[in-house]
């Protein structure tokens, strides 16, 4: 008896070669659909599964191989009593399942309404996969064009046959994840609190030489359609990405847009700049264009920033890009780079990576992060400013270019590892403390690192003050307003002691750990 193969797939790449091979070796084809439309075209015989059914599609294509003569054919083992049940009820075996699923992803990536969304839920083809990939001992599952070479040999090993089931379970699995994602994320409903079971869909989008030490494998994963600035970001100059410059850019771009929101309260600094370094901001400035902004986070902290990412919010331009010359970088990225701006870095500074980061799309509000034989797992702490609500409790008030200063220095102090303490004046950084065991000792390192900056800066922490210690250190410094959560035992302590020495003091009513 003929071997047969039944071949039904979304990605039609390739499908016509392979079945005018598998039909020139002897094989019948069954297929269905826009399959059977092209491989019968092109002029390759093949049956259409209806045939043998005995039943047409049905449901506006939703049955058509939900069938016992498809399924039947499909599991039974090759062994005599099975076969004897299935030439009992003239069913024939299938022997090879050549199946991709309805574009379900694609459809949700292009914005379709929920009907269409839902019509490209596939059925019978999961059904199909996960019974090939069971018996494949018996039949081979393809779900991968670049896999067809492997059915075409006189002989498929046992090892190809377990490594082809195992790529289609994970096919189906990833599929099934997708959906879930989906689905949970347009429920009109609110979750109470986290899922029960959490299915991360993860796929290798990006090779690096090593993970963060050279002695440790790693890779760059994509988080189901998600699509983000980083890992989606086109390099237009330089080497390839390192995984410490996907980790490091994505923390200085993150920082840079969430600054990039508060335009419309800092009219006159259109341009953001964020300098990284370890995964910390190292020097973050606002100015009225791409060079003055860099220019200033740089002299933040001229030695830190050395081997640093940076971020910006602007195009950059020539003259941007020739600003950057005298300090070595790892990693710039903007949303655009002129292609002047591109010659010069490629001739000038070929080892700096510069990326062209795009939108964000279908990312998850999830922040996960990795422990010894589990996740640890809550929202991201994505906490607008405007979400707040900001309480002078002290007898001075901040001034107008203080409160702008206090705004600047919260979004930055809350994307730098606890215990972390910034200064600002300006609309730059002046003097961070991050990282730290202790709070006096964050506050100690940005005042040292600030030196005579301090005067007139202010200080954000981005949690609050169990003593008045800092708020002593500060005004012996010469800040002159801070910003902190408050919820202290001893707030009333560090409110009069900002009230003995001149301070004004801001209680946003919201912490920022970050570890």
């Amino acid at each position: 008896m003929a071997r047969r193969a039944l071949i039904s797939v979304s990605d039609k790449t390739g499908v016509i070669e392979f079945a005018r091979q598998l039909e020139q070796r002897g094989w019948e084809i069954l297929s269905t659909g826009g399959t059977y439309a092209s491989i019968t075209g092109a002029g390759i015989p093949a049956r259409q599964v209806s045939d043998v059914t005995g039943f047409p599609e049905m449901l506006d294509g939703r049955v058509k191989t939900l069938h016992p003569a498809i399924h039947g054919g499909i599991l039974a083992r090759r062994e005599e009593d099975h076969l004897g049940q299935l030439q009992e009820h003239g069913i024939g075996t299938i022997d090879l399942v050549c199946v991709n699923l309805y574009p379900f992803r694609e459809t949700v990536a292009r914005g379709a309404p929920f009907d269409e969304v839902v019509e490209n839920i596939d059925i019978g083809g999961p059904a199909m996969i996960r019974s090939a990939a069971k018996n494949h001992a018996g039949v081979l599952v393809l779900v991968d064009p670049a896999d067809y070479p492997v059915a075409l040999q006189d002989e498929v090993s046992e090892t190809d046959r377990k490594r082809l089931a195992a790529k289609a379970y994970r096919h189906t699995s990833e599929y099934d994840a997708a959906i879930t994602a989906y689905l949970e994320g347009t429920s009109d409903e609110l979750p109470t609190s986290l899922p029960h079971t959490l299915t991360l869909n993860l796929e290798k989008t990006a090779e690096v030489r090593y993970g963060e030490n050279p002695h440790q494998p790693g890779a760059i994963y994509r988080l189901g359609s998600a699509r983000g600035p980083v890992i989606d970001a086109r390099v237009v100059a330089g080497k390839p990405m390192s995984f410490n410059n996907f980790t490091d850019a994505d923390a200085a771009w993150t920082l840079c847009q969430e600054l990039s929101a508060q335009e419309s309260a800092l009219p006159e600094h259109a341009a953001v700049c964020v300098a990284v370094k370890h995964a910390n901001p190292c020097g973050v400035a606002l100015a009225a264009d791409v060079k003055t902004a860099w220019e200033r986070a740089r002299d933040a902290d001229t030695l830190s920033v050395f081997g640093g990412v940076v971020a910006v919010n602007r195009p950059v331009d020539l003259v941007a890009a020739q600003s950057m010359r005298g300090t070595f970088l790892e990693v710039l990225i903007a949303p655009d780079v002129t292609a002047e701006a591109i010659a010069w870095f490629t001739e000038k500074k070929p080892d700096l990576r510069v990326l062209i980061a795009g939108p964000s799309e279908h990312v998850s509000v999830l922040d996960v992060r990795p422990l010894t034989g589990g996740f640890a797992v809550q929202e991201k702490d994505a906490r607008p400013w405007d979400d707040l609500c900001p309480e002078t409790v002290t007898t001075r008030e901040p001034t107008k270019q203080e409160w702008l200063d206090l705004r600047f220095a919260w979004a930055t102090v809350k994307h730098a590892r606890s215990n972390a303490v910034v200064i600002a004046k300006g609309g730059v950084t002046v003097g961070l403390g991050a990282g730290a065991v202790s709070r006096i000792w964050a506050a100690e390192r940005a005042v040292a690192n600030a030196g005579e900056n301090a005067r007139g800066a202010v200080l954000a922490s981005e949690a609050f003050f169990p003593f008045d210690d800092v708020v002593r250190l500060a005004a012996q410094a010469g800040v002159t307003a801070i910003l902190q959560p408050g919820g202290a035992k001893r707030d009333p302590e560090v409110i009069a002691a900002c009230n003995e020495l001149g301070l004004s003091m801001v209680f946003t009513g919201s912490r920022h750990f970050k570890h």
